[in-house]
């Protein structure tokens, strides 16, 4: 069943937290501060009021040009905010319930790693720490998985992830996973469980080889990993949710 004041209620929330996300991935690659200054025009520096911050709307209003100077505004930010906001809207819509802001909370905390790694292959600690200690508390809201179970599927697929990665490096002397994607992917499997973490591997696996059939990747190009599993275990923790009478 849906939830239409849920859904609606999860939309705003998620794109109040879509602005901060945005502002995180566009600065915290460049060695900014995400909680000290002003948001400033991109065309000519000028501080922006709060009048003209508002998540979607003040974008969808400007029609994408600022009202300073009348420069192009980074579609990035409305890209951010309005996935967050979908994020929310579908999670709460599901579930208007504590389950369904857990289900929120899993998707916000992996939609600036996917953009990171997306982006730039990189897969903040600090993000991946937060996202496996939020687990201890939302985890219990998406699945009855016990603890015990939940941690011990954290080391086995944080440790065996990592032990593909090093054989790899070792018999193809490249590097096949970034150091972050093991860490990563031992955070989801405290959120998910044994079985659900195994088809998130799965999913990556196969998100990655249609991204790389579907755009023709050379052999040894890279691909963000990171944001496959990200996409994945949202997607089959969404699917759990929905299947629930």
């Amino acid at each position: 069943m849906i939830h239409l004041a849920g859904g609606v209620a999860g939309f705003l929330l998620g794109a109040i937290f879509g602005s901060f996300i945005a502002t995180l991935c566009l600065r915290w690659p460049e060695g900014e501060s995400v909680l000290r200054g002003r948001s400033t025009c991109d065309g000519c520096g000028e501080p922006i009021p709060p009048g003209r911050l508002v998540p979607l709307l003040s974008a969808a209003l400007s029609r994408g040009r600022a009202t300073c100077c009348g420069s192009r505004i980074d579609p990035f930010h409305f890209r951010v905010e309005l996935a967050a906001a979908l994020i929310g809207a579908v999670a709460l819509a599901l579930a208007p319930s504590g389950q369904g802001l857990a289900l929120a909370a899993f998707g916000w905390l992996l939609l600036p790693l996917f953009l990171l790694d997306r982006h730039h292959f990189w897969l903040p600690d600090p993000l991946t720490l937060c996202l496996a200690a939020a687990s201890f508390v939302a985890a219990p809201f998406l699945n009855d998985v016990p603890l015990a179970e939940r941690i011990a599927s954290g080391l086995v697929a944080g440790l065996g992830l990592a032990l593909i990665g090093w054989s790899y490096a070792r018999f193809r002397h490249r590097e096949g996973l970034g150091q972050g994607d093991p860490k990563l992917f031992a955070a989801l499997a405290l959120w998910l469980g044994p079985e659900a973490t195994v088809a998130t591997l799965l999913g990556a696996a196969l998100l990655g080889l249609g991204e790389a059939l579907v755009r023709r990747k050379a052999r040894d190009e890279a691909l963000p990993f990171g944001a496959y599993l990200c996409l994945a275990a949202w997607l089959i923790a969404t699917l759990r949710v929905a299947a629930v009478p």
